[in-house]
């Protein structure tokens, strides 16, 4: 179980999206956050911050790891301008990565056009940037309904399928991480890949490689290509167990991610 776990922690820290998204971010927090991406085991996917912290996280990382930031966040409205607002933010300041939110209470409720819109207008604006829609799964929380949701963002060309915001009581579950799972297969089947990311609430290596052991049965392989873990806390725990000394406890997690 040890080197199961080292194995995990290994590839965690390379398919983490290092996250800082808490209201009270300054530039401070965001130049410590990046100091944390690259260490001695090697370095994250990319780093996750608010659109308006972009450019200084460029500046501040290699040009090899990927500065991706929210859009249409956390609250996932309608407002197809205010999204495309967002990311044409990310975009000019050179990010290359967006996490948007599907509007999760108008898919709910049967507004299925609208939603499609949406993502649809974010995925032509920008084809060159990597697309990861957030499905809030613990919000929509029917199969049914996550069912849906990842089969049309898959359909709209959106790179990859994430869970969570991070800001509701339920983030990630493996129950939804299998289906959303399941519909990436399925695309992939059909010729074309897109991957997973899971986000909120994964603290620590063991949590982390229940995602990663869901994603290895469903496509085959885990690289940061087709899988991400969005967290700020675990790489606290990937780190120790990196360095051969795991912790018996954890801090709480320094962001709500």
């Amino acid at each position: 179980m040890h080197d199961d776990l080292l194995d995990s922690a290994r590839l965690a820290l390379a398919c983490l999206d290092l996250t800082s998204l808490n209201d009270n971010d300054d530039a401070a927090a965001i130049e410590a956050l990046c100091a944390r991406a690259v260490n001695a085991h090697g370095t994250v996917a990319a780093v996750c911050v608010w659109p308006r912290f972009v450019a200084q996280a460029r500046q501040a990382l290699p040009l090899a790891l990927r500065v991706a930031a929210v859009a249409n966040f956390p609250h996932g409205s309608l407002d197809r301008d205010a999204a495309l607002a967002d990311a044409a933010a990310i975009a000019d300041a050179g990010g290359d990565e967006i996490d948007l939110v599907l509007p999760w209470r108008a898919w709910a409720a049967g507004e299925r056009a609208p939603c499609a819109a949406l993502v649809r207008a974010l995925r032509r604006a920008h084809p060159a940037l990597t697309l990861k829609l957030i499905l809030e799964t613990g919000e929509l929380r029917d199969d049914a309904l996550i069912a849906s949701a990842s089969a049309m963002a898959l359909d709209e060309g959106v790179n990859f399928l994430k869970t969570s915001t991070g800001k509701t009581p339920v983030s990630a579950t493996p129950a939804a991480a299998r289906t959303m799972l399941a519909a990436i297969a399925a695309q992939a089947a059909a010729g074309h890949g897109a991957g997973f990311k899971a986000s909120g609430g994964i603290r620590t290596v063991a949590d982390a490689k229940i995602y990663i052991d869901l994603t290895r049965e469903a496509l085959g392989r885990v690289t940061a290509q087709n899988f991400r873990l969005g967290a700020s806390g675990l790489l606290n725990d990937i780190l120790a167990h990196l360095s051969g000394a795991p912790p018996s406890g954890l801090a709480p997690a320094p962001s709500s991610y």
